[in-house]
């Protein structure tokens, strides 16, 4: 059985479907449901069967999960509202739940692929999102608690003691179907194709942090290839090894992100691609985000590649227009 944590969410869910997409249906889905909304996101999806995360955890830490053989753990599930500044709250569901979920997966003997995130490397400027300590300056509670479990990872490769593939994913900006739930949190790409179909228009920031108008840089991943990615290192499916070959063992957190960074407005002009032309409205620059706002992010993907990694990612263009492809099907 294949293990999904956080199975309801955008980046999970879009595993779920692509872990179907390889034939593979035996898959546990873990998640919160308090938000109903989430459901959606697994129409047309195949799994065997689901648990609550309280219900799993209470069963990984008691040793009392009743499966017979875990292939694999995605670990997607965290709380990732970089609005909540509950510290207590935030170690201990994405620091505390985290570990606890590798130490069942090297009991298991079960690769464990697992979502770290580029907030760890909080206002870093061009040529600083290379995972090293000194890049990384978390901004709030959310970016800091992936980073303590992603030294806590770095510690365990280091010394010796992971006897299983264990890879940490510093997802950068990421877009695609089956975010709407996310609210606030969804992607720029989601905010500003509602706003061009409800309104006409697309507001981006005016000039900030030495960028101009809409001319601030993002490193845009578009989802798919980010369940992908957590395949190829979990050696699932098409990159499953051939009969009679040793499987890899990967251990690293790396960085996972296109390595181009794109432009707000060029964000806007490949939404218009999509939803036809529309008007681009530049906004003053919140005050209050000046020093909270990450005006470039640009994966370094050094440490990548030096896993034997050579996945081609998604070019902006043809991610938007797949993810509003899979919209208009669903919607059918």
């Amino acid at each position: 059985m294949f293990i999904v944590t956080g199975g309801a969410g955008f980046i999970g869910s879009n595993l779920v479907h692509e872990l179907n997409r390889e034939g593979i249906t035996d898959i546990l889905v873990v998640d919160d449901l308090a938000d109903a909304r989430k459901q959606v996101n697994l129409h047309g999806a195949r799994f065997t069967d689901y648990m609550d995360k309280r219900e799993f955890r209470r069963a990984i830490v008691a040793r009392a999960l009743e499966v017979a053989r875990v292939e694999a753990i995605f670990h997607q599930g965290a709380c990732s509202n970089t609005l909540v500044d509950d510290g207590v709250y935030m170690m201990d569901n994405n620091f505390t739940c985290s570990r606890e979920i590798l130490e069942y997966a090297v009991e298991q003997g079960a690769p464990l692929v697992y979502a770290s995130t580029a907030a760890v490397y909080g206002l870093s400027g061009a040529g600083r999102f290379a995972p090293t300590l000194e890049n990384e300056r978390p901004l709030n509670i959310y970016g800091f608690s992936k980073l303590a479990f992603d030294h806590h990872v770095r510690h365990r490769i280091a010394d010796g003691s992971l006897p299983i593939t264990v890879v940490g994913l510093r997802y950068f900006n990421v877009y695609g179907p089956r975010e709407a739930h996310k609210g606030r949190m969804a992607s720029v790409i989601h905010h500003f194709s509602q706003q061009m179909k409800e309104n006409g228009k697309v507001r981006l920031f005016e000039g900030s942090g030495g960028y101009g108008n809409g001319e601030q840089r993002r490193d845009f991943v578009f989802v798919r290839d980010l369940a992908r990615l957590n395949l190829y290192f979990a050696q699932v499916g098409t990159w499953e090894p051939d009969p009679g070959q040793p499987r890899r063992c990967h251990q690293a957190v790396v960085n996972a992100g296109t390595g181009r960074a794109r432009t707000f407005n060029e964000v806007a002009h490949a939404l218009m691609k999509v939803h036809g032309k529309s008007a681009i409205e530049y906004i003053p620059f919140p005050a209050d985000l000046k020093e909270r706002y990450q005006h470039y992010t640009e994966a370094d993907l050094t440490g990548l590649r030096q896993t034997g990694c050579d996945f081609v990612f998604t070019p902006l263009e043809d991610g938007v227009r797949e993810t509003f492809a899979d919209a208009e099907a669903a919607a059918i």
